[in-house]
Parts: C-alpha cells; sequence; structure tokens
C-alpha cells in the first residue's frame, strides 16, 4: 500500500506544484522590489538639463552598481504627462513644482500625496554669434523684441515654441503673459540645435539652459563658446554693475535675472530607488556635482575651518 502510495504521489506531484502556484494571488508579481541600493526605474527629464543629470546618474550608478536608472529627457510638460498618465514613471525633474489644482488631483484621485523639492537653481542664458557685436539686453528690450515690436531682422531660437520649460519661463517672466510673435520666434528640436543655429547665423538670438553653455570644464562647451557668446542682461538689484553674465556668482546670489529652479518630483511612498536618488541630488555629492556643472547649489559647501587635537586620549 505505501509502494502504491508513493507512486501516486511521484505521478501528480509536478501537477500539484503548477496547481499551487498558479493559485497564487496575481498582484504579487507587479509589485516593485527595489531600495535605495538596487533594482531600476524610470525617470522623465527636462531636457535643459540633460548634461547634469546624466553626470549625476552616471556617479549614482557607479556608487550603487545594482542600480539602473532609465531617463528620458523630453519637453517639461511631456515630463508632466509622464508623470499623471504613466505607472511606470515614478520621478521627474523639472524647473516648477506641483501646482494647488495638480496636488488636490493627486491627493483627491489617487490618494497619493507627492513629494517634490528644490535641487539646485539654474538661468537661462541669452546666447549669440560671436561676431554680433550687441551683447546688452533689458527685459523691457527683450520684451519687444520677443513681440516683433523692434529689431524684427533678427531671428529667435528656443528649443520649441511650446511646452517646453525655456518657453513657459519667458512668457511667464518676461512677457508676463502676453504671446510672442511667431514670424520672428523659431522653434528648434532641442537645446543643441539652439546653440548650431545660433552659431551658424550672426543675427540669431537663442535662449538655452546655462547646463548645456556655462560649463568651462565641459570640451563641447567649451568648443560651441568658441562660436557662440554669452549676452549680459540688466541687473535690477546691483549698485556697481549694471549687466551681468549668467555665471554662477550671479545665479546663486541671483543677480541675473534670469534665475529659475529645478525640482524633483516623485510618486514613491516607500524607501524605493526614486526616493534614493532623490535624495543623492539633495545631499552633498549630488550638490557638488550641481556645482561643478555650474549651477547654483542649494546646500552651503563651503569650507570649514576646524581643530584637530592631535593628542592621543590616555
Amino acid at each position: 500500500m505505501n509502494l502504491r502510495f508513493a507512486r501516486l504521489i511521484l505521478i501528480f506531484a509536478p501537477y500539484l506544484l503548477i496547481t499551487q502556484w498558479s493559485c497564487k494571488p496575481q498582484a504579487n508579481k507587479d509589485l516593485i522590489y527595489d531600495s535605495p541600493s538596487h533594482g531600476s526605474i524610470n525617470i522623465s527629464v527636462d531636457e535643459s538639463f540633460r548634461p547634469v543629470i546624466e553626470e549625476q546618474i552616471a556617479m549614482y550608478q557607479e556608487s550603487y552598481p545594482g542600480t539602473l536608472i532609465n531617463a528620458e529627457y523630453k519637453t517639461e510638460a511631456e515630463c508632466f504627462k509622464d508623470f499623471f498618465r504613466d505607472t511606470s514613471n515614478r520621478v521627474i525633474i523639472v524647473t516648477r513644482r506641483l501646482v494647488e489644482k495638480e496636488e488636490k488631483y493627486m491627493k483627491d484621485s489617487l490618494n497619493y500625496f507627492p513629494g517634490f523639492d528644490l535641487v539646485a537653481t539654474d538661468a537661462i542664458a541669452i546666447v549669440l554669434h560671436k561676431d554680433n557685436p550687441d551683447s546688452l539686453f533689458t527685459l523691457s528690450r527683450l520684451r519687444e523684441q520677443l513681440m516683433g515690436k523692434i529689431n524684427r531682422d533678427q531671428k529667435i531660437v528656443f528649443d520649441g515654441l511650446t511646452a517646453t520649460s525655456n518657453v513657459r519661463f519667458v512668457v511667464d517672466s518676461i512677457l508676463k503673459g502676453a504671446p510672442f510673435d511667431t514670424a520672428v520666434v523659431k522653434a528648434a528640436k532641442t537645446s543643441k540645435e539652439v546653440l548650431e543655429f545660433v552659431a551658424g547665423d550672426p543675427k540669431a538670438i537663442g535662449f538655452v539652459g546655462i547646463n548645456w553653455i556655462g560649463n568651462p570644464e565641459v570640451k563641447e562647451q567649451v568648443e560651441m563658446l568658441k562660436k557662440v557668446k554669452l549676452a549680459y542682461v540688466a541687473c535690477s538689484v546691483c549698485d556697481s554693475i549694471p549687466f551681468v553674465k549668467p555665471v554662477q556668482e550671479s545665479i546663486v546670489s541671483r543677480r541675473y535675472p534670469l534665475v529659475r529652479g529645478l525640482y524633483f518630483i516623485k510618486k514613491e511612498n516607500f524607501n524605493g530607488l526614486g526616493t534614493g536618488f532623490a535624495s543623492f541630488l539633495k545631499n552633498e555629492r549630488g550638490q557638488l556635482i550641481f556645482r561643478r556643472a555650474y549651477l547654483g547649489p542649494i546646500m552651503e559647501l563651503g569650507i570649514r575651518n576646524v581643530i584637530i587635537n592631535e593628542k592621543l586620549p590616555e
């Protein structure tokens, strides 16, 4: 009898195992098993910050070899679309925080309280052809020119006409909501294309994030600065210097008037990889990368004097 029972067990054991596995709750297969030091995530990043965020991701993945951060670089509007509609997207890096209506949607519709914070400050640079003799701008002149009221022979180039953070910032901060003249303002597809357009047209004026052209330690940016130059913008809070360039000092002090913030926004309610990467951006190593990229870090990174007691305790 025992031998017969053993044979039945051998025959039916595989079927029992298959049945047991198939009866387990299938929701478990969709759970996200990652931590700050392990796993993979999808994030969307404003294309204006591609150079520095690529460096941040490379350093994070080198520090935590078990991680993979899949970043897609796109317009700011597309980043927010991913955040609200793409369930696989858990972090976006953009130039504004959530507005009240967006927060309310997340809380009321999804019962979720999103996390977001400032990680650096950035500036929009006005880029000119190297042979352009004109290099001084006021905000009022920029407004008149963007509306096509003056200097209509000078083409103004953005990384798109809608949906980009650069366009939104200029419309909000310079035009105060007024439309620009589309006969004067032209669209390129990327920040790199804006720079290339200006480098090839002596009368062109380009608007790009300083992250693409302000780092003297990046070979490609140094080479581009042989073809283009950064314009000065009138400083309304300066005593002795009427015009300033978008350099790190004027960005941190906000003497340069076209300064904006850089934010991360996450929809991760556990200590996962998205939370770990966001903390990395806010803390010392991430802040040092922002400073080395000539953006404005939010953390004070000055050198402190310390007293070392060389006498060993008894």
